[in-house]
């Protein structure tokens, strides 16, 4: 893919035309991570956060981005999502978000899933951001997407330097 497809001819942003489109099933998954101080990821881990189960609320809060992204992003498709599922798991200095977004439409699915973990990612910063300013919220990739006229593609892996 070579050029951009949100703009028109004279370079202008457009929503692109999907009515001719096949309808099919597509599937995007992507994942993202948030660092922070071993206190605060200690309290996340044992639910002694003050404002609750940090983890819960930050799944919904992914399934809550997934189903907005139409509104977010100017030249997204809203689409009926057909299933949103968001895993979270601590790491020894992070929790890692992974949302799987699925639908039977004409156009992917993978901004759904980028604004999941992006989502929730900020659920986590803004419920943590009391104890721990210094979070960073990095990795926000798309790992993979399957369905539609493009086929399958897979991100190549991250090397252990990144």
């Amino acid at each position: 893919m070579n050029e951009f497809t949100h703009f028109d001819a004279e370079g202008h942003a457009h929503m692109v035309d999907v009515g001719e489109k096949s309808v099919t099933h597509r599937v995007a998954i992507a994942e993202g991570r948030i660092h922070m101080q071993a206190a605060t990821l200690q309290r996340i881990r044992e639910g002694r956060h003050a404002k609750g189960d940090v983890l819960g609320i930050a799944r919904v809060a992914g399934i809550m981005g997934a189903k907005k992204t139409g509104d977010l992003i100017p030249l997204c498709h809203p689409i009926g999502l057909t299933r949103v599922a968001l895993e979270l798991e601590t790491e020894d200095t992070a929790v890692r978000v992974q949302a799987t977004c699925e639908v039977h439409a004409p156009t992917g699915v993978e901004m759904e899933a980028l604004t999941a973990v992006s989502t929730a990612l900020l659920t986590v910063y803004d419920m943590c951001k009391a104890v721990d300013r210094g979070m960073q919220i990095d990795g926000v990739r798309l790992l993979e997407k399957r369905g539609g006229r493009s086929g399958t593609w897979r991100a190549e892996p991250k090397g252990d330097s990144e």
